[in-house]
């Protein structure tokens, strides 16, 4: 696979037990902990950073597709958790996972049999795979071992 496409909510990250859309910005940093105003943290899943070094470190193309009603909270926690370097495309607004990879597709200019996408919810990852993409249902944050094989 040559691009690696990647949901944000409960798929890298936890926002505090809810999706970006729901919390309480602007964030702050607290004792090493990343929180919104009401209090909830907000927690990158332990292998993100790994993962995301790893696909750079083989010339993978990473982009992120996200349905999410505040894209600029969002991109807040992005540049929050420091990962927003490791992005070379963000699709990240309301709508459907569709338009957002007809959006990547058109960017990279890649089949869609080239692609493979991490998300957490199931109908995301059925209309995906539609398209030919391959598709992995992610289940309490992103691993490795989900990703890996898809390295070749």
């Amino acid at each position: 696979m040559r691009l690696f496409v990647f949901d944000l909510d409960f798929t890298i990250w936890d926002a505090g037990g809810t999706w970006c859309d729901a919390t309480n910005p602007p964030y702050f940093w607290e004792n090493s902990a990343l929180l919104d105003q009401s209090g909830s943290e907000m927690q990158l899943y332990p292998e993100v950073i790994g993962i995301f070094d790893e696909l750079q470190k083989n010339d993978k193309k990473i982009a992120a597709a996200s349905r999410t009603f505040e894209p600029g909270w969002a991109q807040d926690l992005l540049h929050l958790f420091d990962i927003n370097k490791y992005f070379d495309l963000k699709e990240i607004y309301p709508g459907t996972k569709v338009a957002h990879f007809k959006k990547i597709q058109n960017h990279f200019k890649l089949p869609y049999t080239e692609m493979v996408f991490f998300d957490d919810e199931y109908r995301n990852i059925y209309e995906v795979a539609k398209l030919g993409v391959k598709t992995v249902l992610v289940e309490n944050g992103l691993r490795k071992a989900q990703v890996l094989p898809y390295l070749k």
